[in-house]
């Protein structure tokens, strides 16, 4: 069974990776040149994930008021998360601050994925997602820890970020004060386990949503990954958790971008 498995698997792989390089060389070159193109990118997108979210709701809903409450639901849940990534892409900094929400968010897959085939262990909630295990969790705490920690400190090379900020060095220099203001070691990890906790949340609530609409994966979009929702379900959440801190003022301007810059003396 191994070896007549194996084949199929390669060629998943394969398919998948050259999808996932198609998908990041669209979003990257999008997120660098940013105003109307990122504008446009993020907008379809949004709409995509909107049209998926709908689907799977007529699936496992009747005609009437619960249908048109998940449809309106998901029509918010998803225009939040989309408007987010505008917001936090608009400022001299914004390509950077994007970077490390949507690395922290990778990272929490990759670690999430890799801790799990190496661990396994008990799994959290089979009934949902039968894959997903403690030990994937864990591992994918410590994936977006490094990401928080890690991608500013990269980035913090001068000849590097200079390139991705719009007002050069005085931004550039007054973002990574901030950054290493706020990046001790336990806030790091606190942001980390924060972030993987909220997208692995987001990861579960789709996959309940497929569940009751007795669907694999929300769309067929994207070869080897399934739809659009499929990709951002974990982004979603933590841009909406993002959002609901910004409203209520518990995170630091970090997030805001405008108070990044230092007081004038």
């Amino acid at each position: 069974m191994a070896g007549a498995d194996t084949p199929a698997k390669k060629s998943d792989l394969g398919v998948r990776t050259a999808s996932a390089v198609v998908m990041l060389a669209l979003a990257g070159t999008a997120l660098w040149l940013g105003g109307i193109l990122w504008a446009a990118f993020v907008i379809l997108v949004t709409l995509g994930v909107i049209f998926e979210w709908s689907v799977l709701a007529i699936k496992f809903t009747e005609p009437g008021l619960a249908r048109n409450v998940w449809r309106t639901c998901g029509v918010l849940y998803c225009a939040i998360g989309g408007l987010m990534l505008l917001v936090l892409r608009d400022g001299p900094v914004g390509i950077i601050v994007v970077l490390i929400v949507l690395g922290a968010v990778i990272a929490t897959d990759i670690g999430a994925y890799f801790a799990g085939r190496a661990i396994g262990g008990p799994k959290i909630a089979p009934s949902i997602s039968p894959s997903k295990t403690w030990a994937g969790l864990f591992g994918g705490m410590l994936g977006a820890s490094l990401a928080v920690g890690g991608i500013p400190w990269l980035l913090s090379n001068p000849g590097l970020s200079n390139l991705l900020v719009d007002n050069g060095g005085e931004a550039r220099d007054s973002y990574f004060v901030s950054v290493h203001a706020f990046g001790d070691l336990p806030s790091v990890v606190l942001a980390g386990a924060l972030v993987a906790v909220t997208a692995q949340a987001g990861d579960f609530f789709e996959s309940w949503m497929k569940r009751r609409a007795g669907m694999k994966d929300s769309g067929k979009l994207i070869p080897g990954h399934g739809g659009l929702f499929d990709r951002v379900d974990g982004l979603l959440a933590v841009l909406f958790v993002i959002a609901l801190l910004m409203i209520g003022s518990l995170v630091p301007a970090l997030l805001g971008q405008e108070s990044l810059l230092p007081s004038p003396a």
